[in-house]
C-alpha cells in the first residue's frame, strides 16, 4: 500500500512538471508508470489465482 501511495505522489509530481519538460520526457515517464502498473496488476492477478488453487 505504501508503494502505491509513493507511486501516486510521483505521478502527481510528474503531472505537475509536465508543463515544464519536453513532450518526450512526459511520454517516457507515462510509459514507465504504465508499465509498472501493468506489471503490478499481472503479479497480483497471478498471486491471487495461485492461492485460490491451493
Amino acid at each position: 500500500m505504501l508503494v502505491l501511495v509513493a507511486a501516486l505522489l510521483l505521478l502527481g509530481v510528474v503531472l505537475g512538471a509536465v508543463a515544464h519538460v519536453p513532450v518526450t520526457v512526459s511520454l517516457v515517464a507515462g510509459v514507465a508508470i504504465g508499465a509498472w502498473l501493468v506489471i503490478f496488476a499481472v503479479r497480483e492477478r497471478h498471486r491471487t489465482h495461485g492461492t485460490a488453487r491451493r
